[in-house]
């Protein structure tokens, strides 16, 4: 029973209700493999106390004569920017250093009450800024994948990184996500596993450490479409303490996963072919294309103008958000304080404080949005930005409205790239997000669905992106093209 940990939650969930094995044992199992996996520097603290005893919980619920959840007995990470009561959660931040909150965020609360199990908070980008989690405090997070015949350590994608290379290894049976541009559907296409963005105000922001708070969303990342949905019901829901919560029923979004899109109309958008892009890349689009006209959709050319856009008007709105939300880091309430020289006062206990505690990433993009929202600038990037944002979005209404029921497109412009190859160019990195920040932007759902592999032996994502609050509907398509790409690779052990 040792590999109890490669399960998928529906197989845990089916199995545990049939008395295969308990959630303590499921639990130990993966315990023991994050344990093992401590190369990839993908748990950045292990909780087994708090698991065991949360294990031991769902198995006499299970016991039970009672309905339990879906999620029950379930093993899963949490990134480290959800808070958990008593357990560090620093968002991967040298500035949060300590910092135990004395709450529960509201989408490990409603996991928990569901429940699921926590193994451990796992690493990621510094306050979820980056694309290759290579702007943790904690380190880097290593893809479990290699290339062929190569063992050069390949980033497993930000900044949900450690999230995506815990699923994928088999650390737990899922994780917790959050995307503000692509950061859980890019880690999810570069380590080969499912990656859903909801819809804005789908899923509470409440307890969840902000980046940039118009665009942050949290989701799951797991092992299949279908652990997708079922992990999606138990994280979404009204929250009264999050203004941007929709007040909106949770539908069975397992129940909603029939595979049949017969009918459906999907769309291509002609803006997503880019200058340079690899060729397994747009063979991999292709391929997508074909399989879903296969399950007997409908495939039109659409046309999304103002995509060439998005990426400036996201790198100038995110850091404006960003210099505002991290204001409140300043050493005095909790977190790290600096030490100080005599004659030193509040001014250079904010400056030191600030200097010592946020990484090099962090203050660039704090620097860049303090910029442009300061005098003679707020007009000429951060509303321009704005004006560019609500015309990405109106192009999306303009072709739903048309009749399209979902968009298909690359989800990242390469593979697994390697550690430290793009790090000391900023403008690089960005690029990874060409193709996932239009759907926050727009505030709409979208999915990583692994879809195959390149040349290299590494895996690669497509991406589907649905109406607002029509996450059942973009799972249902998703499906289809899961069940046609059977997509079953797994990395080789070598951690």
């Amino acid at each position: 029973m040792t590999d109890l940990n490669t399960l998928t939650i529906a197989d845990a969930r089916d199995k545990l209700r049939a008395g295969e094995f308990t959630s303590v044992e499921l639990t130990e199992s993966c315990l023991t493999a994050a344990e093992a996996a401590s190369t990839l520097n993908a748990v950045v603290h292990n909780t087994p106390e708090i698991a065991l005893e949360q294990a031991k919980a769902a198995d006499e619920r299970l016991k039970g004569s009672e309905e339990v959840p879906a999620m029950c007995g379930i093993p899963l990470g949490i990134k480290d920017l959800f808070c958990t009561k008593g357990v560090p959660s620093q968002a991967a931040s040298g500035i949060l250093n300590g910092f135990k909150p004395e709450y529960e965020s509201t989408v490990t609360s409603q996991l928990f009450d569901a429940g699921a199990v926590m193994i451990g908070k796992l690493n990621m980008d510094e306050f979820a800024m980056g694309s290759s989690n290579e702007t943790s405090v904690y380190g880097d997070v290593v893809n479990p994948w290699r290339r062929s015949g190569d063992n050069t350590a390949l980033t497993p994608g930000g900044s949900s990184g450690g999230s995506a290379a815990a699923v994928a290894a088999d650390l737990c049976l899922a994780a917790t996500g959050t995307d503000t541009g692509g950061s859980i559907r890019q880690p999810a296409a570069f380590v080969g596993i499912t990656g859903l963005k909801p819809t804005y105000g789908r899923v509470s922001r409440w307890g969840i450490v902000a980046f940039a708070s118009s665009l942050d969303q949290a989701g799951p990342m797991a092992k299949s479409v279908r652990d997708c949905a079922i992990m999606l019901e138990a994280m979404a829901g009204h929250d009264p303490k999050d203004s941007t919560s929709a007040d909106l029923a949770v539908p069975n979004f397992e129940a909603m996963l029939t595979g049949d899109i017969k009918g459906k109309t999907i769309g291509i958008p002609k803006e997503y072919r880019m200058d340079g892009m690899p060729d397994e890349i747009e063979a991999l689009w292709a391929e997508g294309r074909a399989m879903l006209e296969d399950a007997g959709a409908k495939i039109v050319d659409i046309s999304l103008p103002h995509t060439k856009y998005a990426l400036p008007a996201y790198y100038v709105i995110a850091p404006a958000e960003a210099s505002s939300n991290l204001a409140r880091y300043d050493g005095v309430r909790y977190g790290h304080r600096a030490k100080l020289a005599q004659g030193d006062g509040i001014t250079e206990m904010y400056e030191k404080t600030r200097a010592e505690g946020f990484g090099a990433e962090v203050k660039r993009r704090v620097m860049v949005g303090t910029y442009v929202l300061s005098a003679g600038f707020y007009d000429a990037y951060y509303n321009r930005a704005r004006r560019v944002r609500a015309l990405i979005k109106k192009d999306f209404d303009d072709v739903f409205a048309q009749g399209v029921d979902a968009i298909l497109t690359p989800a990242t412009p390469s593979s697994a790239f390697e550690l430290g190859k793009k790090f000391d160019d900023p403008v690089q990195m960005y690029l990874n997000d060409v193709f996932t920040v239009t759907v926050n932007l727009a505030g709409l759902p979208g999915i990583s669905v692994p879809a195959g592999l390149d040349q290299q032996g590494l895996p690669l994502g497509l991406q589907l992106i649905g109406k607002p609050w029509e996450e059942g509907d973009l799972l249902n398509v998703a499906q289809a093209l899961e069940d046609r790409a059977g997509f079953v690779s797994k990395p080789e052990k070598w951690w």
